[in-house]
C-alpha cells in the first residue's frame, strides 16, 4: 500500500493562482452549464445507503458535474464500498466513494477479492470515516468486550462498514460466532435499535451520521469507545486504521469518544481519459464549499491532504491537476 503514498504538499498555491488555474477555457465550451465538455457522456457515481454521507455528498457532486459539463451524472445507491469496487471492476460506474481498507484489499487481491485489479485509480483521499458503535442505555454494554453474546448490526453484507466491523471484532478476539449478526445498513440499524430488536450497531461514516443523529433525538443512546492502544495494535497489521475521537456533543455525548477511523477514497475507472479525470478532479476541488454545505463530513476534505495515504495508483488526470497547484 505504501508504494502508492505520495509526499504531502509543502505549499499550496494562494487563492488567486488557484482561481487562475481553475479557469480553464482553452477548449470549446459545451454542456448545459456552459463549461467544457467531457469525452464521456455519463458519470455515474456509486455511493452507499440513501441517508449516508457518501450519497449526500455524491448527489451534490453529481449535480455539479451535470451543470458544469452537461453530462448525465447521477448517483447509484449501493451497499457501499465492496459493491462499489465490484461495480467499477465490471465497468458499470465511472466514479465511487469507498473506504480505503476495501480499495487496498481490491488492489492487492485480498479478503473479499480473489485477485488484484488494475481497473481502479484514485483521485483523492477524502475525510475520515469514524467507527461509531452505538447502543442503548438499557443494553448493559459499556465496553467493546461487552458486545460478546449480543445482537449486533454490522452493516450491509460485504460493505465497508461490515469489513472493518469484522476486522475490529477479530482484533479484540471476537468472531461472528460470539455474537448474533444482523447485516443492516444505517437506517435499518437505527430502526432496529429504536424497536429494541438490536443491542448495538456499527455505523461507520463521516460525522455526523444522519440516521444516528436522528436516533439520538428520540432514544437514550450510548457510544461504545475503542481504546486507542487497541487501535494502534490492530493497525500494525491493518495500517489504514487510526485512532480518533468522536467529538463531544456530536450525538449529545458529554465527552469525546475514542474510536477507530479509516480514510475515505474517491476513485475512478483507470480507463477514463486523462483529460476527463483532470476536469473532474479540478471541479471537485473547486466545489469543496458546496460539498461541505451538503454534509459536514466534506468540510474535512482538503487539497493539502488529498494525496496523503493513497491506497490505489493516482490517475494521471488527477496527478496533472495536483502538479499544477
Amino acid at each position: 500500500m505504501n508504494k502508492y503514498k505520495l509526499s504531502a504538499f509543502t505549499a499550496v498555491v494562494a487563492g488567486a493562482m488557484t482561481l487562475a488555474a481553475c479557469g480553464g477555457g482553452e477548449e470549446e465550451a459545451g454542456g448545459e452549464g456552459g463549461g467544457e465538455s467531457l469525452d464521456s457522456n455519463i458519470v455515474t457515481i456509486a455511493t452507499g445507503g440513501a441517508s449516508g454521507p457518501y450519497n449526500i455528498i455524491g448527489s451534490t457532486l453529481a449535480d455539479v458535474y451535470s451543470n458544469e459539463y452537461g453530462v448525465n451524472s447521477r448517483t447509484q445507491t449501493t451497499g457501499a464500498s465492496v459493491e462499489n469496487v465490484n461495480l467499477m471492476k465490471e465497468d458499470k460506474i465511472e466514479m465511487a466513494f469507498t473506504m480505503s481498507d476495501v480499495v487496498s484489499q481490491a488492489v492487492e487481491g485480498q479478503e473479499s477479492f480473489t485477485e488484484p485489479t488494475d481497473k481502479i485509480s484514485q483521485i483523492a483521499a477524502l475525510y475520515p470515516n469514524y467507527v461509531q458503535i452505538v447502543t442503548t442505555a438499557e443494553s448493559g454494554i459499556e465496553t467493546f468486550d461487552d458486545l460478546v453474546g449480543k445482537r449486533i448490526a454490522v452493516g450491509d453484507q460485504n460493505s465497508g462498514v461490515e469489513v472493518n466491523a469484522r476486522t475490529l471484532l477479530e482484533g479484540h478476539g471476537i468472531t461472528y460466532d460470539d455474537i448474533e449478526v444482523d447485516y443492516l445498513g444505517y437506517a435499518e440499524a437505527a430502526d432496529g435499535l429504536r424497536a429494541g430488536q438490536l443491542d448495538a450497531a456499527f455505523l461507520t461514516s463521516g460525522l455526523p451520521n444522519a440516521s444516528l443523529l436522528e436516533l439520538s433525538e428520540t432514544l437514550d443512546i450510548r457510544m461504545v469507545s475503542i481504546d486507542p492502544a487497541d487501535v494502534e495494535e490492530i493497525a500494525q497489521d491493518q495500517s489504514y486504521f487510526v485512532a480518533l475521537d468522536i467529538p463531544a456533543d456530536t450525538y449529545g455525548n458529554e465527552e469525546a469518544v475514542s474510536t477507530a477511523a479509516i480514510m475515505n477514497a474517491l476513485v475512478v475507472r483507470s480507463d477514463m481519459s486523462e483529460d476527463d479525470v483532470y476536469k473532474l478532479t479540478q471541479t471537485f476541488f473547486d466545489n469543496l464549499e458546496t460539498l461541505g454545505n451538503s454534509h459536514q463530513a466534506a468540510t474535512d476534505i482538503t487539497l493539502e491532504a488529498a494525496q496523503e495515504g493513497l491506497v490505489a495508483p493516482l490517475h494521471p488526470g488527477a496527478e496533472r491537476y495536483y502538479s499544477e497547484q
